[in-house]
């Protein structure tokens, strides 16, 4: 394994992406009664709906905004923080819901923007990793977590439990249930898979770009794989819907180039074979994370979980994780703090 087992570096984000199963099933433990909460705030009370949001959280948003639109049928938007706090504009939040992921609850942009919403009108729930943050304060109802302390500056736990989370609460005002069991398992098995994605990492040659494509439920981690390799990494890494792609992105790609697919059993994954095909035939450095595609020769698989789209979409979140901290680890990096950011990020 790259470097893992002889330095500290990479040891807090390892040990934290460990703990991703029994967050999942501390949420399951308390998912009655979270279901209870959200209840309280009936959705088809609402004409639209806001998702606020920055960095990991904003990726959240977006498997969050594909769960109510495809659930629920309500519009869900995202919002721009700076039309509040730069330009000064008053919105109007009439029958509106914001809901607000922030592993910190402690942004300024963010606390002013949901503020804001509730004198306009708004009901705001806030999803935040810490209980006492003014963003949790503020909330007409808030959820915890239950991630615990992150200490590594990439996010990995609180992202992976935004995105459960999520499913929970859209469940909640469908009245569906979550195969909590099936997640925990699943799960599991990808957080005991590090060693063969540590193989792949040996050989993996980022030098000619890495591009990260997905759709629907996906879409969410395709961002979230090139974040997390950007933070640890240090390196560009682009991000594209898979059907944005082909309205022009795809002219950049060349036949050296590493493409990663993210891609789950599911509608979306099967919208994906246009794509698919277009960069077949320009390079054959691809690589998968889920079980959505039948694997040419030479592609290789990081893994992916045998559930249903929305569900994988989650246990899959470890997967991306894994990656990027390895390959951060083997080109010698420390995945746990770089250079130049902070856990805390304030932005107005």
């Amino acid at each position: 394994m790259p470097k893992l087992a002889m330095s500290n570096n990479g040891s807090l984000m390892r040990a934290e992406i460990a703990q991703i199963p029994s967050i999942f099933q501390k949420i399951a433990d308390k998912a009655a009664t979270i279901t209870a909460q959200v209840q309280k705030l009936p959705l088809d009370s609402f004409d639209s709906v806001i998702l606020l949001a920055r960095g990991t959280s904003d990726n959240a948003a977006l498997y969050l905004k594909y769960l109510i639109e495809t659930k629920i049928g309500i519009p869900c938007g995202l919002a721009s923080p700076s039309v509040v706090t730069v330009y000064q504009t008053k919105l109007k939040f009439k029958n509106c819901l914001v809901i607000a992921l922030s592993q910190s609850g402690q942004s300024p942009d963010l606390i002013n923007y949901a503020q804001a919403a509730k004198i306009g009108g708004a009901k705001v729930l806030a999803l935040t990793n810490d209980v006492n943050s003014p963003l949790a304060k503020s909330a007409d109802l808030h959820l915890y977590l239950e991630a615990g302390e992150e200490k590594a500056v990439a996010a990995t736990k609180s992202y992976s439990a935004e995105l459960l989370l999520s499913l929970l609460v859209v469940s909640a005002w469908a009245k569906s249930e979550v195969d909590f069991a099936a997640l925990v398992r699943e799960s599991n098995t990808a957080v005991g898979n590090i060693e063969a994605i540590s193989k792949i990492v040996d050989s993996f040659d980022h030098s000619f770009g890495i591009t990260t494509l997905g759709r629907g439920f996906a879409y969410a981690n395709a961002h979230e794989t090139a974040l997390k390799i950007q933070e640890t990494l240090k390196i560009p890494v682009s991000s594209f819907s898979s059907a944005d792609y082909l309205h022009g992105p795809i002219s950049s790609l060349h036949k050296n180039s590493r493409v990663i697919f993210l891609a789950p059993t599911g509608v979306a994954s099967a919208g994906m074979a246009a794509t698919v095909t277009r960069i077949r035939e320009i390079t054959p450095h691809i690589y998968w994370i889920g079980c959505g595609f039948e694997l040419h020769s030479g592609e290789i698989s990081l893994g992916g979980a045998s559930l249903p789209e929305m569900l994988a979409v989650i246990a899959d979140s470890i997967v991306l994780q894994q990656f990027a901290m390895l390959l951060a680890l083997k080109n010698g990096l420390n995945p746990d703090a770089p250079i130049g950011l902070l856990k805390v990020t304030k932005t107005k």
